[in-house]
This record gives C-alpha cells, sequence and structure tokens, in this order.
C-alpha cells in the first residue's frame, strides 16, 4: 500500500521566511514556487539521494486548525551526522524538540522545531544506508 516517502508539507504563516530559512539549511533554493495574490504561496525543494520533496505551504492554506504548540508526526531526514546537524539547526534558530538519542546500533535520531513551528526529524539510520547501497549496486 504505502510505497514511498512523496512529499513532506510544513505550513509556515512567513513562506518567503520560511523558503529563505530552509534554503540556508538545505544549501539548495526550492525548484518550484508558486505565487497568489502577488505573494509566495507555496515552495517546494528537491532532498537527497532519492530526490524527496519538502514543501512549505502558507498557512492560510492548512486544512486543520493551527496551535501554537508544535505536533503530529516526525518525519525524520537521513543525515550522516546527527549532532553536527541538530547543533546546525538550533544554531540557525530552531528549537529543542528531542535532542540526540541512540535507538540502538546504527540508529540515531533527534528534531527540532524550526522557526515556524514546524517538527524536523533528523536521523542517522543505517538501514537506510543499507538500501540506498543496494540500489547503487
Amino acid at each position: 500500500m504505502l510505497r514511498g516517502l512523496t512529499t513532506v508539507s510544513f505550513f509556515a504563516d512567513d513562506v518567503a521566511a520560511a523558503q529563505a530559512w530552509y534554503t540556508e539549511v538545505l544549501g539548495i533554493p526550492p525548484y518550484f514556487a508558486r505565487e497568489i495574490g502577488g505573494a509566495t504561496a507555496y515552495v517546494e525543494f528537491r532532498i537527497g539521494d532519492f530526490q524527496h520533496e519538502l514543501g512549505i505551504i502558507d498557512a492560510r492554506f492548512a486544512p486543520h486548525a493551527r496551535t501554537d504548540e508544535p505536533a503530529g508526526q516526525v518525519t525524520y531526514w537521513h543525515v550522516d551526522d546527527v549532532q553536527a546537524s541538530f547543533d546546525r539547526l538550533l544554531a540557525l534558530g530552531a528549537t529543542v524538540h528531542d535532542k540526540p538519542t541512540e535507538r540502538g546500533p546504527g540508529f540515531v535520531n533527534a528534531s527540532v522545531v524550526d522557526p515556524f513551528g514546524n517538527i524536523l526529524g533528523v536521523m542517522y539510520n543505517q538501514h537506510y544506508l543499507d538500501i540506498l547501497g543496494s540500489k547503487e549496486a
């Protein structure tokens, strides 16, 4: 039934500010942007080995009421160094959601809350690397 990650969508009251922040975090600009009424309403980045998509949507289009507290699922993005990634996100203005924790050999994760209220997870995941290696073979 579920075949793979296609798009992770985050919401922001200020899409232009979120675009600038994620451009800094990711080191790349979005590959797609849509304006509505002269303002950026949606941007999308393609990330990593499988070009997964991260979309930032104007919060006025959220299908549910938003709260001031971060909530919902945590999607983890593979990184090679969880502590370094976690520290960099904090330096760029994110706040701690869950400090780096080893969950077992080859599995370390952490999460932050971005400046726009979204939870961003980072994880060193040996299984991810094993799958990537099998695709490259």
